[in-house]
């Protein structure tokens, strides 16, 4: 059975995230909470819980600040951050402490479902039902393994899974990676068969595949939430990329 740590300074965020999934179905037995990150950094060392998620921001204080720490003390902890922001230094701090992975607020049942099914397979050497480790390790989209992507590509397939909601492009990515846009689209292209946007239609389509099959929300907003302003572009896209209508898809 597995110990789990919730980190977050607001404790009706902790109780949702306490009830987000049927923890005990994955082998959860035991699940505490904190809202400091120093009595996490105690928790941690007194619990040595098999999964940790923490806050990115509590109160003045940084998640992946307290994960460095515990990283120093080789504690096998593994770690997933979450955060109200989607700006692309947070992440790329979670990375550089080696988070398993980086969820935005408000935190989705099945992203969260799909990060901890995949630690419990890859990391934790446990089973869930017919899943397998090929499958959490392909990207959706590419359908080809993370290890078979360069670091690159890697990073730029984090930003959109991070801020995909917002307006993202590639020379918005490019210029955070002080590179030229044309040659940045150019090795995307090359490597991954898709061109950028080509890739971000198609992440923000399965997003929507996903909701409008598991939740009731409206279309409009489910198309807003994914990053369409307009929905008559939302439509095109969608009718696009699965040959049907949202509603047909609903149906």
């Amino acid at each position: 059975m597995y110990k789990l740590l919730i980190l977050d300074d607001e404790p009706q965020i902790l109780e949702g995230m306490k009830r987000i999934l049927d923890w005990e179905q994955y082998g959860f037995s035991v699940i505490e909470t904190c809202e400091s990150t120093e009595k996490a950094i105690s928790k941690v060392v007194e619990l040595l819980p098999d999964v940790a998620i923490f806050d990115v921001c509590v109160g003045k204080n940084l998640g992946y600040d307290a994960i460095r720490i515990l990283n120093e003390l080789h504690i096998p902890t593994k770690y997933v951050i979450m955060s109200g922001y989607s700006e692309f230094k947070y992440a790329q701090e979670a990375l550089r402490c080696g988070v398993k992975d980086y969820l935005l607020k408000p935190i989705e049942r099945t992203k969260l479902q799909e990060v901890i099914e995949k630690i419990i397979v890859e990391d934790l050497g446990g089973t869930i039902g017919n899943i397998s480790s090929e499958r959490l390790k392909k990207d959706p989209v590419l359908d080809v393994s993370y290890d078979n992507l360069s670091k690159l590509v890697n990073r730029i397939l984090l930003m959109i899974k991070t801020e995909y909601a917002q307006n993202i492009t590639l020379k918005s990515v490019a210029e955070r990676f002080q590179m030229n846009s044309t040659y940045l689209g150019q090795l995307f292209l090359k490597e991954t068969k898709m061109k950028f946007s080509e890739y971000l239609m198609a992440y923000r389509m399965l997003l929507a595949q996903e909701r409008i099959q598991s939740t009731g929300e409206k279309i409009s907003y489910i198309a807003y939430s994914i990053g369409y302003n307009n929905l008559n572009y939302f439509y095109t896209h969608f009718h696009s990329f699965f040959g049907k209508s949202p509603s047909d898809l609903r149906g």
